[in-house]
């Protein structure tokens, strides 16, 4: 198994701003040296014939065709603002 001591451990806590206990540390201790030996075992295998992906799975874009549509009236669209003039939304002023 990895050591990864409880000293490292308080000290990336403190790094992180966080309080751990005695046991805690060394609860943490044990858990992350696990996680490095699952690394480590995965660091054995042959990856030489495996092809680089971005994605474990196979991922496309579904997108639906852009064709033009009617869109709403615009007696429709100004029935919902709560300002408007000469068929536009009228909005308050931003500068001087």
């Amino acid at each position: 198994m990895s050591k990864i001591t409880m000293e490292q451990v308080k000290h990336v806590a403190h790094l992180a701003r966080l309080a751990v206990t005695e046991e805690e540390a060394e609860k943490f201790s044990k858990q992350l040296g696990a996680i490095l030996d699952f690394a480590e075992q995965l660091g054995e295998l042959d990856t030489s014939n495996v092809k680089p992906t971005t994605h474990v799975l196979t991922m496309r874009n579904v997108m639906r065709k852009d064709e033009p549509a009617k869109g709403l009236a615009i007696e429709e669209v100004l029935k919902n603002a709560p300002d408007h003039q000469d068929g536009q939304v009228k909005v308050p002023s931003i500068l001087d």
